[in-house]
C-alpha cells in the first residue's frame, strides 16, 4: 500500500477554543494527549477518529465536534470522512454535510487545517447514542482523485466549509 498521508495534533491554541464552545464548562485537554486516528486491524481501510470527550444525543439532537487532528496529504488524494459504521447502522448516525471532504490543501489554512466533524442521530426509533471519551466515532478513508483534462484552478484555500467559494487568493 502507498503511504500518502501523515495526522498530526493541532495546536493548543487552535484546538482549546473550539473544544471549549463545545463542551460548554469543560477546561480543554492538552491536545498532545489525544489519540491520533488510526486503523482497528491491519485490512482496515477506515482511519477510527476518536471523541475528545464525552457526548450524548438524543434522535434530532446535532454536535460539532473539534478533533484536534489535521492531516498532511499528498497531491492528488483527499480524506473521506463517514460515521462509524456500527455507529450508523444502530442509531442512524449521520455527518451532517453527508460526507466529509478533507483536501490536500486544507492543512495549510489559517486554522492550521483543524478536522471538525458535525453529527447528528438521526435515528426514528428514539434510540439515544452515547459516545464516551476515546471511542471511535467517524472514519476517515484516504482515496486518489482525478482532474480534467482542461482543468486550470489556480486559487489558494484559505479556511474550511465554504472557502473555496468565498475569499479566494491568487498563486
Amino acid at each position: 500500500m502507498q503511504k500518502i498521508a501523515r495526522f498530526y495534533h493541532v495546536s493548543q491554541a487552535q484546538f482549546a477554543p473550539a473544544y471549549e464552545q463545545t463542551f460548554v464548562g469543560e477546561a480543554a485537554p492538552q491536545v498532545e494527549s489525544l489519540p491520533l486516528p488510526k486503523r482497528a486491524t491491519r485490512g482496515s481501510a477506515g482511519y477510527d477518529f476518536y471523541a475528545p470527550q464525552a457526548f450524548t444525543l438524543a434522535p434530532g439532537e446535532t454536535i460539532k465536534i473539534p478533533t484536534g487532528i489535521r492531516a498532511k496529504i499528498a497531491d492528488g488524494w483527499v480524506l473521506m470522512l463517514f460515521p462509524r459504521s456500527g455507529l450508523g447502522f444502530k442509531f442512524r448516525l449521520q455527518l451532517d454535510n453527508t460526507v466529509g471532504v478533507i483536501d490536500s490543501d486544507y492543512y495549510g489554512s489559517d486554522n492550521e487545517g483543524h478536522i471538525f466533524v458535525k453529527v447528528t442521530n438521526d435515528g426514528k426509533t428514539g434510540k439515544t447514542l452515547t459516545v464516551n471519551k476515546g471511542e471511535g466515532f467517524c472514519q476517515g478513508i484516504f482515496l486518489p482523485f482525478g482532474i480534467t483534462e482542461d482543468d486550470s484552478a489556480e486559487e489558494v484555500r484559505n479556511g474550511g466549509f465554504g472557502s473555496t467559494t468565498g475569499r479566494k487568493e491568487r498563486v
